[in-house]
């Protein structure tokens, strides 16, 4: 049975939902100027936005720009703090309509989700399709080129469509959803725009444009050991030729149902023993050990910001893999 939306337009918009959606929203904002000047007139300013999306003259605003390293460059585009309370939101009314048709192995941006609980899920089809080590196990890894930036904004709001139920107030929902992703508008091939890295529904919307391809290697082809995290997706199989026979299948359906493509270097088909690179670390069939790059970024981190929370966060972290050398490294370059 499918699951149907119990929240109006009206329940999105409202003063509850805006005045919910601002305490989610400030957490660790509060000392941001942009942050400041909104909640020091914050209830003129969440009635105007309400009033605005009552009468359906909400418009949303232009972007910031700026670069992160984190770890690999990044164009980060960052709305006003009026839009990005419009996020939240949006959020916290279609999270869980969303979420409930997404497949158990979508492991990006859910909630008791995470990059753990993918490692073990990782280490679980391992074990199951080498029948508990005793046979070969291959595995394909595949990465989506540029995902973000290539996400066709049509198709996105086809896909909304049609997972929303037509109605009136469904129909509102659907047009601020269209405001929301056609403000952004950056320069490239058109209706090709992307989705901006800043906004909390881009997470959401990655998710809903991408379980395409999980409902379809799940149930047209069929696949029971597949995991996707963000754009990057692995599946297992005992044999290598069944593998390589996904691929010409998968990529041609990126290409004709959601305008995609995998990154021809970033295809590979390796054996759990050999180990395979997946979320910062190198598995294999038995344990795992961090990615080399992921170690030296860490320690360097440490080094720039030795605080307790940092290293604490850094230490949790290790303990997921085995990783007993570089703690003690860490502990031993703290001590001195």
């Amino acid at each position: 049975m499918k699951s149907v939306l119990n929240h109006s337009y009206e329940d999105l918009v409202s003063i509850d939902n805006l005045l919910l959606a601002w305490t989610e929203f400030v957490k660790g904002k509060r000392n941001k100027p942009d942050v400041q000047e909104f909640q020091f007139h914050l209830m003129d300013n969440i009635l105007s936005l309400h009033q605005d999306l009552i009468n359906h003259t909400y418009k949303h605003g232009s972007y910031h720009q700026f670069k992160i390293n984190d770890p690999k460059p990044r164009i980060i585009h960052k709305a006003s703090v009026r839009d990005r309370l419009l996020h939240h939101a949006i959020y916290r009314i279609l999270y869980l309509f969303f979420d409930k048709k997404f497949i158990t192995d979508s492991f990006s941006c859910r909630n008791n989700k995470g990059t753990h609980k993918s490692l073990n899920r990782f280490k679980q089809f391992a074990k199951s399709v080498s029948k508990n080590n005793t046979k070969q196990c291959y595995i394909l890894k595949c990465d989506i080129r540029k995902f973000f930036a290539s996400i066709d904004q049509e198709t996105l709001i086809k896909i909304l469509e049609k997972h929303l139920r037509l109605s009136y107030d469904n129909q509102n929902i659907l047009n601020l959803l269209s405001e929301v992703i056609f403000s952004f508008k950056p320069n490239g091939p058109p209706g090709r725009a992307g989705l901006p890295l800043g906004n909390l529904t881009s997470q959401l919307f990655a998710n809903v444009y991408l379980n395409e391809l999980d409902q379809f290697v799940k149930h047209k082809l069929r696949e029971k050991c597949y995991i996707r995290y963000a754009d990057d997706f692995v599946i297992f199989a005992q044999d290598r030729e069944s593998l390589e026979a996904l691929i010409p299948i998968i990529q041609n359906f990126l290409q004709n149902n959601l305008k995609l493509t995998l990154h021809p270097d970033k295809i590979y088909i390796k054996t759990i023993y050999s180990g395979l690179d997946f979320l910062g670390w190198v598995n294999f069939k038995d344990h795992r050990v961090m990615r080399t790059k992921t170690k030296k970024r860490m320690l360097r981190r440490i080094k720039e910001n030795p605080s307790a929370e940092m290293v604490s966060s850094y230490l949790g972290l290790l303990k997921h893999g085995n990783s007993g050398k570089i703690t003690n490294n860490i502990i031993g370059n703290l001590a001195l």
